[in-house]
């Protein structure tokens, strides 16, 4: 084409050579705009909000009428809402903060309010607004929240930290976030095997009433109806003559006119006509006999109504109109014939389309219908009861009392403890909520990013564990942990955004305007005929269409990409089973792409400029068509590309930033590509455990544990990802010179040999905090009392730390065994005495800290809980420097302990005269093959010496988000380094120089939470067990250290017959029992008269003296207990 143009007829085309190169479209300020609207932590306040505004007042219509015995006793709620956070105290309404909450251990919770009218029987309709029924608790940053659309200096006023994502709750002073659940998606057909091998189709079915699962199954050539309804499994064909497709040839027309579709039919049709089945009333008594009881209810119409409300029950009835499901079951039946004659035709229950993600709103939901229905069932007891012994009810006082003693402490208690119990839908989950792990900034993301699985995690399966194809883009794979939850615990990618539910009635319209033929006018035949393909909507089928490449996807999409879909609707074309899938339901993943024509991206240059001007923002982008949603399965129908440059004729969309496949904790590691995949796992495990900042409010919080970094730095190789989380203003590590060579010997195995002058400076030093909390508790008549602490009664060093109300004050150094609170508590709690006359006892709570490392006591903070109790609470800091032990890890998985101290004067130093941080043994690069921290190094070198942040985002070579190697190397050249960024050392022990270049640069290292100070552990003797006179076990309380069974093994292999005599009984439980020589029984001694006795044979003449340990004697005697008698005979030693 370029040739053409130079060699025209006309001569040379000046303006084609003229105009200037085409760049690619920077498309990297989109992701801001994004992260503003979606993303991250908004799929839970999405979820949440939308409880809050429509799935409240979709419950509540569902069950608005409450009726009871009596017709002219009855309650409707007219309208549901949720107000803002408050707390009543003392009869006044106050607004609640989340900080106010965690503080002092409340809930942060909003009313919520009903409009009802009632009918108490004898009086006229009446209505009343703003009835409370309980209290909801709230997510911080949702609609409902204080913090709602504030800015940085309101958040400040309010105690909140604005970088804090939000997304959590705050329940009893905790903070709980509730996991995101994955599951299989409901309402669609799945083709896969059972545990014998027989193939099977399976529908699990969700509506607003049950849910259940149905499944056909081909077992012995017959094919055969699995339903929780039915005792026993159900002929399929029987199944189909009941819904009233009396012919054999109709079913055999509805599957389609493929003879082997018919052959695999045949021994089914056989079977029903042996059971003597033809027609419609004879498979119903049929199928009457294999009803389970619990299913006879009192409006009973037989079998007939297990059909219409518990087989497939997504599938709509109307007028006992049976064609659309039979209709279905013929689709469920084709899919697993063409399963059973081309294995390929199996569904992954893996693949992520197959996946929904349940977020915190679908969970409440679920959790407040089940609370909301429970309550409605005890008013209407309650109601009965009062009407049956002729007394008056007042609805509108009723619900309150029971609303408020059932909805608030359901929804709390869930909450808290994780246990999601709805016995209506059957779900009986543990662990949905985790505390939000604050030990770093980037470990409170991680936690909001998590995906919980549905399958436990003791089951070796590799299947579930595999990284999916699918998940590009959508989950990032790289975070995972290590160990038995490898691969099942997920984290999102950074732009993935998981759908809310939309409505489906103006899409059904939509589709039927662009030509989807409705199923009822249509015969079996017409159904599968070649040309056309089944529309789908959410599982359910809508009709068929007979062009849908050509009219019907094209148009739905344009109309999704002018704005008049939903933007989150996907249309997605089947070929293989010729049908088209239309989604609108919540819980699918997607993330937005750069929409391509003919594979030239719709967005140029001028696009981007007014996004950064500020005329645009993400929205305005999806309204116009630019960008829009993609799930999963809608990819697999598209043709993406990387980079703009890689587009060809053929490609429908472009990524909009390629480092966006990686999630958040990922996203912090620099050149992550250059790197062995597993190494960017640890550093996903790791980052969340380092210690930096937590959160600009850090020092006003009260947690049980903080670690903070006395000096945290921001990275001096930095990526796309740490700007936009935030992790620059709230980072957890420090730039370490570190010099690559092997120093001492200190360093073998990943040992860290460190400077101490860097260490005095201030590296690696932090601070952990740890709270202690006490309570004043009231009883009926009388309360816990604030005494000034007593002189006389205990060691007068132990309570010098105390102020006059009894309590440490602020900035005492507090030591082992002090005494940080004294109170005065009643002697009995249930007195009913005069003030006056009631006995105290002093009580008393000390500190239990590491002996020789004295702690300060932070800050004192008073405050009462929801009983009304005042509660102390005690922060208690100690500085910590590092010490050999403590462990650091680099960004790349690179964990280390220190080895060794070592002063400056030793340490190697350049002709500048710079001195490294730390000293790493090389023999760590080469089986690791991290290359990502060498370029990090490189990078690091030459930011510092030319003053501009290098980055290293992931894939960000050819769009320019991190630096080439070349590039780095020539600005250390321009400042006079090498280019391999080696340099030239001295030794600090002779003043000679190295034999060597050493490799020598800043490197963004972490400190650890796990500290030597925290582990380690030794004793002589110390505590023992009551029961069994053995030392106790565990670091906590002061344990002996165990032999075990191994460890005996080894210590017989050498035969050290002493050393384990003494280990296993001197040292642990040693006991002097007496022993009868003739009945071989115990005896026992009388200490005063030194008296044996023998208790079986009533004398003492034979008694001896035996050591042996407690535990053994112990074992004797509880045999014994149970008639079985053990006699030791005695030889003479």
């Amino acid at each position: 084409m370029l040739y053409d143009r130079i060699q025209s007829p006309e001569g040379v085309d000046k303006q084609f050579l003229a105009a200037p190169v085409k760049s690619t479209v920077d498309k990297y300020q989109l992701l801001p705009e994004f992260l503003k609207v979606r993303g991250l932590v908004k799929q839970h306040l999405d979820s949440f909000n939308y409880f809050v505004t429509t799935g409240v007042k979709k419950i509540v219509g569902a069950n608005s009428l409450v009726t009871t015995i009596n017709p002219s006793v009855y309650l409707r709620y007219t309208d549901i809402w949720i107000g803002r956070p408050s707390e009543i105290v003392d009869g006044v309404t106050e607004l609640l903060s989340p900080q106010t909450c965690r503080l002092s251990d409340k809930t942060y919770t909003a009313p919520i309010y009903v409009n009802i009218e009632y009918c108490n029987g004898d009086s006229p309709l009446r209505t009343k607004k703003g009835v409370v029924i309980g209290k909801m608790p709230i997510m911080l940053r949702s609609r409902s929240c204080v913090l709602y659309g504030k800015d940085e200096d309101e958040l400040a006023k309010l105690g909140e930290c604005p970088l804090d994502p939000g997304g959590y709750f705050v329940v009893k002073g905790n903070e709980k976030v509730i996991l995101i659940q994955e599951q299989l998606s409901k309402n669609r057909i799945i083709i896969d095997k059972d545990k014998k091998g027989c193939i099977q189709a399976s529908v699990v079915s969700r509506t607003a009433k049950l849910i259940s699962k149905t499944i056909i199954k081909m077992e012995k050539d017959k094919i055969y109806l699995f339903l929780s309804a039915f005792t026993s499994k159900v002929p399929i064909m029987v199944v189909m003559k009941a819904m009233g497709m009396e012919t054999d040839q109709e079913v055999v027309q509805m599957l389609g006119r493929d003879p082997q579709y018919a052959t695999l039919l045949l021994p089914s049709i056989e079977d029903s006509s042996s059971a003597g089945v033809y027609t419609q009333q004879q498979a119903l008594d049929f199928l009457e006999k294999k009803r389970k009881n619990m299913y006879r209810s009192n409006k009973d119409e037989g079998a007939l109504g297990i059909l219409r409300d518990t087989f497939i029950p997504n599938i709509p009835v109307w007028e006992n109109n049976f064609h659309l499901k039979c209709v279905y079951v013929a689709v469920m039946l084709r899919r697993m014939m063409s399963a059973i004659l081309n294995e390929d035709a199996m569904d992954d229950k893996d693949y992520i389309g197959n996946k929904r993600l349940e977020l915190s709103g679908q969970l409440l939901a679920l959790l407040f219908e089940d609370l909301f229905k429970s309550m409605n069932e005890n008013l209407k007891k309650e109601v009965g009861s009062k009407l049956s012994k002729g007394s008056r009810v007042d609805m509108a006082n009723m619900i309150t009392t029971k609303g408020v003693n059932s909805i608030t402490p359901g929804l709390e208690r869930s909450l808290s403890t994780g246990n999601w119990d709805c016995k209506r839908f059957g779900m009986h989950k543990k662990g949905v909520t985790q505390i939000v792990t604050r030990l770093s900034f980037i470990g409170a993301f991680g936690s909001m990013t998590k995906i919980s699985p549905q399958f436990e995690k003791s089951r070796k399966v590799s299947g579930p564990r595999a990284l999916q194809p699918s998940q590009w883009g959508m989950l990032c794979p790289c975070d995972t942990p290590e160990g038995e939850a490898c691969g099942l615990v997920k984290n999102l990618a950074l732009m993935t955004h998981v759908t809310t539910d939309e409505e489906e009635g103006p899409i059904i319209r939509l589709c039927h305007c662009f030509g989807v033929e409705n199923l009822s006018f249509l015969s079996g035949e017409e159904v599968h005929s070649p040309s056309s393909y089944l529309v789908f909507l959410n599982g359910v089928i809508l009709g068929k269409h007979r062009r849908p490449q050509v009219l019907f996807t094209y148009n739905m999409r344009k109309l999704r990409r002018a704005g008049k879909l939903g933007d989150f609707v996907s249309i997605y074309v089947n070929d293989k089973e010729r049908c088209v899938y239309i989604a609108s339901d919540g819980g699918r993943v997607c993330r937005p792409l750069v929409i391509a024509d003919k594979g030239v991206s719709r967005i140029k240059h001028h696009h981007m400029q007014e996004l950064k001007d500020g005329a645009r923002n993400f929205d305005s982008f999806l309204r116009e068509g630019l960008i829009e949603y993609l799930d999963v399965n809608e990819e697999n129908n598209s043709l993406i590309a990387l980079y703009e440059s890689e587009a060809t004729r053929e490609t429908t969309h472009i990524e909009i930033e390629p480092f966006t496949i990686l999630g958040v904790c990922a996203g912090l590691i620099p050149f992550p590509h250059h790197n062995q995949s597993p190494r960017n796992t640890y550093q996903c495990a790791m980052g969340k455990q380092a210690m930096g900042n937590i959160a600009y409010n850090q020092l006003s919080r009260m947690d049980t544990l903080i670690y903070l970094l006395v000096y945290p730095q921001r990275p001096l190789l930095t990526t796309r990802t740490i700007e936009l989380v935030g992790y620059d203003k709230l980072g957890a590590g420090q730039n370490a010179t570190v010099a690559v060579m092997s120093f001492s010997g200190y360093d073998i195995e990943d040992a860290i040999v460190m400077n101490k002058s860097s260490l005095d400076r201030g590296f690696g030093r932090c601070i952990v905090m740890k709270k202690m909390s006490a309570v004043y508790k009231k009883y009926e008549h009388t309360s816990d009392k604030i005494c000034s602490p007593h002189r006389s009664c205990n060691d007068p060093k132990k309570i010098q730390i105390l102020d006059n109300d009894g309590l440490a004050s602020p900035g005492e150094i507090i030591r082992d065994q002090d005494i940080y609170l004294q109170k005065e508590y009643p002697v009995d709690p249930k007195t009913k005495l005069h003030p006056s006359q009631i006995q105290y006892k002093t009580g008393k709570q000390t500190y239990k800290g590491a002996e020789g490392e004295p702690a300060v006591v932070d800050r004192v903070a008073l405050c009462s809980d929801s009983s009304q109790n005042l509660i102390v609470k005690f922060m208690i800091r100690h500085t910590r420097r590092p010490e050999v032990g403590d462990k650091f890890s680099s960004r790349h998985g690179q964990k280390g302990v220190c080895g060794t101290i070592v002063p400056q004067e030793d340490f190697p130093f350049s002709e500048r005269g710079i001195c490294p941080d730390l000293i790493m043994n090389p023999h760590g690069f080469p089986s690791r093959m991290t290359v990502g921290k060498m370029i990090e190094l490189l990078g690091s070198k030459a930011g510092v010496s030319c003053g501009k942040f290098h980055y290293g985002s992931a894939f960000g070579e050819p769009s320019g988000h991190a630096h080439k190697v070349e590039d780095i190397s020539k600005t250390l050249v321009k400042h006079g380094f090498s280019y391999d960024g080696k340099d030239f050392l001295y030794s600090g022990i002779t003043g000679t120089p190295l034999q060597t270049y050493i490799f020598k640069g800043p490197i963004y290292y972490q400190k650890l939470k796990h500290m030597v100070l925290d582990k380690m552990h030794a004793r002589g003797m110390g505590p023992r067990q009551l029961i069994t006179r053995q030392p106790t076990e565990g670091r906590s309380r002061n344990g002996g250290l165990r032999v075990g069974e191994m460890e005996r093994d080894c210590l017989i292999s050498y035969g050290t017959s002493n050393l384990i005599y003494e280990r296993l009984m001197i040292s642990s439980d040693p006991f002097e029992a007496q022993i009868c020589r003739k009945c071989g029984l115990l005896g026992y001694i009388n200490h005063e008269t030194k008296a044996k006795m023998c208790s079986a044979c009533k004398n003492g003449d034979n008694m001896s003296a035996m050591k042996l340990p407690y535990a053994c004697k112990l074992l004797f005697q509880e045999l014994q207990s149970m008639n079985i008698v053990p006699r030791l005979q005695l030889d003479d030693s």
